[in-house]
């Protein structure tokens, strides 16, 4: 089979329209065809994020996309990923590796050189694959950014692709955002867009009809596909967090909602566990009791640890342990746990030292360079295998150490190679830290993780499998979007 299309780009009237699912579902409706498929996100703006086959980073839903296409993740599916490290700067990786520390005015004059990685790993992207499904940033109709534009119609103009607008009718206005995003766009621009798909629409389609027709009057384009609001989906965040209950478990599970958390899908398969109640803490709100408190990652370690610091965490923790309650620290958080973090070279910030939660005997100092790596190995307190995936800077060293929270096998999964100790748990059996992201993902891990923090008969959860089968529910319900696109044609 054949798809129409050599590349075609998915845009957004709004953030979080319905993108990142819309091109997996795609990918994942042409490579049951059998078309050779590929996803690509030019520039993206996130916190979470995932390692590649060759060793970079890109941001997490290029990584879902590319499980939907049944490819393994690669930086070409995403040059640019931004991951804001202040409400002005952030982070800039580019081909999956880090160049440079910018405020959003360099960035700005950056722009030109950003395009030219876009347009290199574009290029080939196109010699390998059959078709290639484009996932814009934000909104194609925010004027402050249309200058330099690398994410939107600026891309979309330099390859000559053409464009879906996607908008998300359960918002509200979505008309509004339609028309008015159009109204936005120079005349070039709005002949790009090929159609309208509206995302999370629940109830009587025939109620909708009369404002689809006259959408369609009004701009001249065709309604491709009015999708359905989909429930208990399983897939990957790449930045937004529903920080209210989840689930309706008795064991309960805390997680402090840090303003710089990074890589929140680590918390997927316990918002998918059937006995864990799960809930994000943010500013202000009280901390109820817990089984178990997960302190996250960070993208600013020591600007988040005084954030703990001011909502009053550290009593919470103290507390919650005398009660005989379990922490755990993933990345960022397992560096909060210890007793100082030191930034000699103002790695995240402004260069100097934070004192720690003094609740792991260890210090870390960070370092300019990221660990990047795919691991695999078992736990250290339990006999089960585990796999993850290291994305931090700085590195932890103490006592605690000698202690290991895990036995890593190499450097990358499946790599056959003498165990290497990672990570750190207390004498008392009450606090275990880890680099590690993905340590829920595996049900063996999982199960042996929530058995360690209190819960012995947990059941298995498998998360990868809710994943693919919460991908194929979002395929067969956009298998119309695909049929409209082949009689556009």
């Amino acid at each position: 089979m054949t798809f129409p299309y050599k590349t075609l780009m998915i845009q957004g009237t709004t953030s979080d329209a319905g993108k990142t699912t819309l091109v997996a579902a795609l990918c994942r409706l042409l490579a049951r065809r059998g078309v050779k498929v590929v996803p690509f996100k030019p520039q993206n703006m996130a916190l979470n994020s995932a390692v590649t086959v060759d060793g970079g980073e890109i941001g997490r839903g290029q990584a879902l996309q590319a499980l939907a296409a049944g490819l393994l993740p690669h930086t070409d599916m995403n040059p640019i990923l931004l991951k804001p490290s202040s409400d002005i700067g952030a982070q800039v990786i580019v081909h999956g590796h880090v160049r440079a520390d910018m405020n959003a005015r360099d960035y700005h004059h950056y722009k030109t050189t950003a395009m030219a990685a876009v347009l290199e790993s574009y290029q080939r992207l196109t010699d390998q694959y059959d078709a290639i499904i484009v996932e814009g940033a934000g909104s194609p109709a925010e004027i402050n950014l249309r200058a330099r534009d690398i994410a939107n119609m600026g891309f979309a103009e330099a390859v000559d692709c053409p464009v879906v607008l996607i908008a998300d009718i359960d918002r509200g206005g979505v008309f509004a955002h339609i028309t008015g995003t159009l109204d936005c766009l120079s005349e070039t621009e709005r002949a790009r867009v090929i159609g309208f798909v509206i995302n999370r629409f629940r109830g009587d389609i025939s109620l909708l009809q009369g404002g689809l027709d006259w959408l369609e009057e009004r701009t001249g384009k065709p309604v491709l596909a009015v999708l359905p609001y989909l429930h208990g989906l399983t897939l990957d965040a790449e930045d937004a967090i529903q920080s209210e209950q989840h689930g309706s478990g008795l064991f309960r599970v805390i997680v402090p909602l840090l303003p710089r958390i990074s890589n929140h899908t680590d918390f997927d398969a316990l918002r998918a566990h059937p006995q864990v109640d799960l809930r994000f803490i943010a500013a202000g709100q009280p901390h109820p009791p817990a089984d178990l408190v997960i302190l996250p990652g960070s993208k600013n370690t020591r600007g988040d640890l005084a954030w703990l610091k001011e909502q009053g965490w550290p009593e919470t923790l103290q507390r919650h342990l005398r009660y005989g309650g379990k922490v755990i620290g993933i990345c960022g958080g397992f560096q909060m746990l210890g007793k100082r973090v030191i930034d000699a070279h103002g790695v995240e910030g402004l260069a100097g030292a934070t004192e720690g939660l003094g609740l792991l005997d260890l210090e870390t100092e960070m370092t300019q360079d990221k660990q990047l790596s795919q691991v695999a190995g078992r736990c250290a307190f339990a006999d089960a295998s585990v796999s993850g995936y290291e994305i931090h800077m700085g590195m932890s060293s103490g006592p605690a150490l000698v202690r290991p929270a895990f036995f890593i096998d190499g450097s990358t999964a499946g790599t056959a190679s003498c165990a290497v100790a990672e990570g750190a748990r207390s004498e008392d059996e009450q606090v275990l830290g880890t680099y590690l992201h993905g340590i829920f993902d595996t049900p063996e891990a999982l199960r042996s993780l929530l058995a360690w923090a209190g819960l012995a008969d947990a059941v298995p959860v498998d998360l990868r499998a809710l994943r693919e089968a919460s991908i194929d529910r979002i395929a067969d319900a956009t298998l119309p979007l695909l049929q409209a696109l082949e009689k556009l044609s």
